[in-house]
């Protein structure tokens, strides 16, 4: 659903003053001005307002706010959970009971002026099927308005995102190019990255270089764009049988980044979260690189076990997997030697929660290692692999 002008619904609690608006003054008092009840348009504080306005009304119904989401809103409703999602003006809801549904947006309506769309299919540049089998998150449309942006809705596709053989550095003494435009390229490409994980290592990369964009990094960014154009229906696949398996993936490319020498982490977990993001530190060791990395991804694990609490899923300790046994041993060991010494604290809160049962770290074979996409670049075959292995599909197999 969607609320007709939404900020004028908010409720202002500074004193604010306006002038006359043009058409509207009082012809007594021409040198008086408004004092504001209510949000307007244009004031910092009308976002704000509105929420507030929503909030408060919801809680009123009965309604709880995530702890980890503060536009999350679930209710349990006679054991049928009720969810509800803000987004500024547009509300996504849903529940297991088909009347419950209706109620809700006929409470709604009698509160706010509101547009009842319908079924969920098209949000915020994501388009979404629910059919029988599942629900498929895609952004095909977005995607070919992308290409079209840039122009480079005629070029060549192709069937990788980089060569193998790729290492983007400063190239100081390359060819400058237009900031703006570079930066525009790497701001829509990760808004993408949400339903294409498979562009995230690339995206990021390319990202480092936004200060100082060269024609090479332009090059790979156009590269990335081809593969996109060979690409554009690919989405993320969440089938309705399938078992709730909280499982994380963690990997690093050492010495990924060539400017500075720095890692890059890597991490995904199968409820579809994914991240790819250079190191704070250098790294002595790949032991040393690959135990920060998995302690990246722990933190994500802990925060979407929180996540699920609000839909009333507890999961139990949570399999993180990682392909360096030295990194596993160093997470399971509590004594400190001339190999780890050197690591900073806060990098061993990993070991914490591996000694309270949150995760549970072991050792998976590189070639199973489902986080490598998020790290490297990789040759077609086991770039292709991964991608299924990631629920990645077209949307014509839908």
């Amino acid at each position: 659903m969607d609320v007709k002008s939404a900020f004028l619904n908010g409720y202002t609690n500074e004193l604010i003053y306006v002038d006359q608006p043009l058409g509207f003054q009082d012809p007594r008092k021409p040198n008086h001005v408004y004092r504001l009840n209510k949000a307007l348009y244009g004031l910092k504080q009308a976002p704000r307002a509105w929420y507030e306005r929503l909030r408060d009304f919801l809680i009123m119904q009965g309604f709880k706010i995530s702890k980890v989401n503060m536009k999350l809103f679930t209710k349990d409703i006679n054991g049928e959970l009720f969810i509800c999602q803000i987004y500024a003006d547009d509300i996504i809801f849903g529940c297991t009971n088909e009347k419950l549904r209706h109620e809700f947006g006929d409470m709604m309506s009698r509160e706010f002026e509101m547009s009842i769309i319908g079924e969920l299919n098209f949000f915020l540049g994501f388009q979404i099927k629910q059919v029988k089998g599942g629900i498929f998150i895609h952004q095909e449309k977005y995607c070919k308005d992308l290409l079209k942006k840039f122009k480079m809705d005629d070029c060549k596709p192709i069937e990788t995102l980089m060569s193998t053989r790729e290492h983007l550095d400063a190239d100081v003494d390359g060819k400058s190019i237009d900031q703006s435009t570079y930066r525009s390229m790497i701001g829509s490409l990760l808004y993408l990255t949400t339903s294409r994980p498979d562009i995230t290592s690339s995206v990021c990369l390319c990202a480092c270089f936004q200060a100082a964009p060269k024609e090479s990094h332009l090059t790979t960014m156009k590269r990335i764009l081809r593969y996109l154009k060979h690409t554009p229906s690919l989405g993320l696949w969440y089938p309705e049988s399938a078992k709730l398996e909280h499982l994380g993936y963690s990997d690093s490319d050492f010495v990924g980044y060539r400017v500075d020498r720095k890692s890059t982490s890597g991490g995904c977990h199968l409820l579809g979260r994914s991240r790819s993001k250079k190191q704070n530190c250098v790294a002595l060791s790949t032991a040393e690189e690959e135990y920060i990395a998995a302690g990246a991804c722990c933190a994500q694990i802990l925060y979407i076990r929180q996540y699920l609490l609000d839909f009333g899923v507890v999961c139990g300790p949570v399999p993180l997997l990682c392909d360096n046994e030295s990194a596993v041993k160093i997470a399971k060991n509590p004594i400190q030697h001339s190999r780890t010494k050197h690591i900073d604290t806060h990098h061993h809160f990993l070991r914490d929660h591996e000694a309270k049962g949150d995760i549970v770290l072991s050792r998976v074979r590189s070639k199973d290692q489902l986080a490598d996409i998020f790290t490297k670049p990789l040759d077609e075959s086991t770039f292709v692999r991964l991608q299924t292995e990631l629920n990645m599909l077209d949307s014509s197999n839908i």
